[in-house]
């Protein structure tokens, strides 16, 4: 019954938190559009107003014309609409995601399951938590102590690269890889929605409590409320990939699973400046953008030339195990060869590797591998998961050797015979 309740519970967070995360990451996307393609106002009454950017647009059979105010207008209106409860919706309907699928059952999601001497339950807990917290108060240093110095902009994006590598090398090596490229999703995500909650709305508060008040404004307030938002902008694609990644077990499982990520985030990112800049280009601000482009495609074909499956022919006898594998069954000489497989070559493999998560104490999904006719009944599943998606062992795929996916694939090829 747990399991069922998680599974719904998974579910409508989820559901939830896609659809606020498109919410939120839709109104980025589109305020950086509108900054970078506004044009000086031609109408005189406008000037007067202070309107120091306007945009014509036509949307659903209607035009629009929304204008930027250099400050503020002539007269505070009544009521403002405050872009933040997407953020802090997206962020708490992530947050709840992750103690369902992950933190609720650490002992399986976030600790190598065959490893002894590995980190408890709790003290998994512990780390997930501390990366998401230490990673944003390291990077509201680096912005706070070096944001407002000259060449502050790109001081500070050399150092978070910096820092996020770090974080990436760290988390892929302290835990399973799927749980460490969600984490590093779910930590940048946190900084991205503190921005908002520290200090964009805050200072946006702090910028309209001033006018109606009749007060200078302190132009600080903007100048850091527009750096976090640009920096929240280069985030979403890198964390929109770690987000996905938990599909494809080629990726996290790995053995560079941290540089795959550092990769696979850079190129998301260049390729999110060459669309911030692409629409200032058009108005003439600047140069093209096109060698941003040019370089995130360029990452995205190396690393899928670098990840590409070895021909079986010319593929090693076994791929090396991380550290923190178990021992594994011998492979007989004949399944080497390629010849026929039955369970009782494999049924090994399941025991050692499966039952931990398919038993008779937890049936994850509904499914049990703890006996030769539950595997039969679950074949075709495995033949998926496991030789095609690579997917599992989940939250340790590389404890499985290349040769016993390779007798796995030939037991299920040759009728998944139970004896």
């Amino acid at each position: 019954m747990e399991s069922y309740i998680l599974d719904w519970a998974n579910l409508l967070l989820r559901w939830l938190h896609v659809i606020t995360a498109i919410a939120w990451v839709g109104s980025s996307f589109y305020f950086v559009f509108l900054d970078s393609s506004l044009t000086p106002p031609v109408d005189n009454d406008l000037k007067k107003q202070g309107v120091n950017g306007e945009l014509w647009a036509v949307h659903g059979g209607g035009f629009y014309h929304p204008v930027k105010f250099n400050v503020s207008p002539p007269k505070m209106p009544d009521h403002l609409h405050w872009f933040y409860w997407e953020s802090y919706t997206t962020w708490l309907s992530g947050f709840a995601l992750l103690t369902v699928s992950y933190l609720w059952n650490a002992n399986i999601y976030l600790v190598n399951p065959g490893d002894p001497d590995g980190m408890s339950p709790a003290a998994a807990i512990a780390s997930a938590l501390s990366f998401l917290v230490v990673f944003w108060l390291l990077y509201d240093f680096i912005c706070r102590i070096f944001g407002q110095k000259k060449n502050g902009d790109a001081i500070v994006g050399a150092m978070v690269l910096v820092l996020v590598c770090i974080a990436a090398f760290l988390a892929c090596h302290i835990f399973p890889g799927q749980a460490a490229f969600l984490l590093m999703g779910a930590m940048i995500a946190t900084s991205m929605s503190a921005n908002v909650f520290f200090w964009i709305i805050p200072g946006q508060r702090k910028v309209v409590a001033a006018l109606k008040a009749g007060q200078p404004v302190d132009p600080i307030h903007g100048k850091r409320g527009k750096q976090r938002s640009v920096h929240n902008t280069y985030f979403t694609l890198p964390v929109l990939f770690a987000m996905l990644s938990n599909h494809y077990g080629w990726l996290y499982g790995h053995q560079l699973n941290w540089l795959v990520l550092i990769l696979m985030m850079f190129a998301g990112a260049a390729i999110r400046q060459f669309f911030v800049m692409r629409h200032g280009y058009k108005l003439g601000r600047n140069s093209h953008p096109w060698p941003y482009a040019v370089v995130g495609v360029l990452v995205l074909i190396g690393v899928f030339s670098w990840l590409k499956p070895v021909p079986a022919a010319s593929a090693p006898s076994a791929a090396p195990a991380p550290a923190t594998a178990p021992a594994t069954a011998a492979v007989p000489a004949d399944a080497a060869a390629g010849g026929s497989i039955g369970y009782a070559q494999v049924g090994p493999f399941f025991q050692q590797h499966c039952v931990v998560c398919h038993g008779a104490a937890i049936q994850q999904k509904g499914v049990r591998l703890d006996s030769a006719e539950g595997v039969k009944s679950h074949a075709q599943q495995i033949y998926q998961q496991v030789v095609q998606l690579r997917k599992m062992p989940f939250g340790n795929p590389g404890s499985l050797t290349e040769d016993e996916r390779n007798m796995i694939k030939q037991w299920y090829e040759s009728g998944a015979s139970v004896n």
